[in-house]
């Protein structure tokens, strides 16, 4: 996996003659496909951010590799409401850290529009399950509990494909799916179903 993130860097310097480098962040929505361990799973919010440099390798395409934080994984929200009208809301949330390497191929449309696809690395930095629990919207208790990170695959392996607007030379709009290729668990039962990440992500970006 190192040796994948240096080729990364080498191939980024090697284009420096015509790059753009820039920031990006925004919003993930994302979810766990078919894990029987969380019943009921809903998407979860979370974030992304890093950075990128932008390419020309012909006319009307670029490169864009990316380095990006994302917080990936899914949540399970249980509400009942009892006699006196009191509600209990529990909300459990798995959260999965991971450095990922977008390479994104864009076709720029026209100047200022470009369509997108390529393939995702990405490698966990954290497993964590967090509980929060409420009645009548008052908390009532919170926990956050690590998970032993040898229990997941460390890498994660996904295809996505977007979209990107910019308003301005500088500032974009961006959009992107992603679809996990790879199971999250490192040893998986025989006979039972693999577990995968997908997000789906929108945000802003920004050219030097």
């Amino acid at each position: 996996m190192k040796k994948l993130f240096l080729s990364a860097a080498v191939a980024m310097s090697s284009l420096a003659f015509a790059q753009q480098f820039g920031i990006k962040a925004g919003m993930n929505v994302s979810s766990l496909s078919d894990d029987a361990s969380l019943s009921d799973q809903g998407s979860k919010i979370g974030f992304n951010a890093g950075v990128f440099m932008n390419a020309p390798i012909a006319e009307n395409f670029s490169i864009q590799p990316e380095l990006l934080y994302n917080n990936l994984g899914s949540k399970v929200t249980l509400t009942r409401t009892e006699v006196g009208d009191t509600t209990y809301r529990t909300e459990y949330a798995r959260h999965l850290d991971y450095i990922t390497l977008p390479v994104m191929f864009q076709y720029n449309a026209t100047p200022a529009f470009y369509l997108e696809a390529g393939p995702e690395f990405g490698l966990m930095v954290s497993a964590k399950d967090k509980l929060k629990s409420t009645e009548n919207g008052s908390t009532q208790g919170s926990a956050v509990s690590d998970l032993n990170k040898d229990n997941f695959n460390s890498f994660n392996f996904g295809i996505g494909l977007g979209a990107g607007y910019y308003f301005t030379p500088q500032i974009g709009l961006t959009a992107r799916y992603v679809a996990g290729l790879s199971d999250i668990a490192k040893d998986r039962p025989s006979g039972s179903d693999s577990v995968k990440n997908n997000v789906f992500q929108v945000g802003l970006a920004y050219k030097f």
